[in-house]
């Protein structure tokens, strides 16, 4: 048990805040999101759902592209770029997705990625509230993203969501219906250190793919 923890260690200097976090997102997650995702797939019909993430898929293509291009990913680059149009065009704004159908696969990067290509580390562990398992590199590149995709305001949703406040409401209870993610699914006491060194793991391999 000793040796599994060790090897499950990972730099983690803020640890006692990280853990009261966790613990918040924890109980968050168990007496609101859960709830509220819940509580969305019942007053909403499945082919309703999948539009809705879709669109929001779409969307965050934007960011996609953008650091394609900045990690000179051409090829990847040039599908998320006809992505984002046939998506757009025959998928109605994105509510479906043709790209995909026709072998168009999502290529996500954001600019955690970009940085950590480029040789950033990833610096000390960080849980974020409500969002979850990150690091201080990866969390720089989560509001450099938002930013870029706030400026470029990909079908006027920007401008849009500061009008109508139920687009960013929504655009957040689907990010959570979306993720599978459960806190405690992982029935282990030693849950908060599993998920440190799986999100540590995950981003490392998918900076080298």
């Amino acid at each position: 048990e000793r040796a599994t923890l060790d090897a499950l260690n990972m730099y983690d200097p803020w640890e006692s805040w990280n853990r009261r976090v966790y613990h918040f997102n924890y109980r968050f997650d168990e007496w609101v999101f859960l709830p509220v995702v819940r509580g969305y797939e019942y007053v909403t019909p499945h082919f309703v759902r999948s539009g809705v993430s879709n669109f929001f898929d779409n969307l965050g293509d934007v960011p996609n592209l953008l650091n394609n291009l900045a990690q000179l990913k051409g090829k990847a680059a040039m599908e998320t770029t006809a992505r984002l149009l046939f998506n757009t065009t025959f998928g109605v704004l994105g509510l479906w997705d043709p790209a995909t159908k026709m072998g168009l696969h999502k290529r996500s990067e954001d600019f955690g990625q970009t940085l950590g290509f480029y040789g950033v580390g990833g610096g000390p562990y960080l849980m974020l509230p409500i969002l979850g398992p990150s690091n201080l590199r990866d969390t720089s590149g989560l509001v450099t993203d938002f930013v870029a995709a706030r400026e470029v305001n990909y079908l006027n949703y920007s401008e849009l969501s500061r009008e109508y406040w139920e687009l960013p409401v929504l655009e957040i209870i689907d990010k959570r219906y979306s993720n599978g993610f459960r806190y405690g699914q992982m029935n282990t006491p030693f849950e908060y250190e599993k998920l440190r060194y799986f999100y540590t793991e995950a981003r490392r391999l998918q900076i080298h793919e």
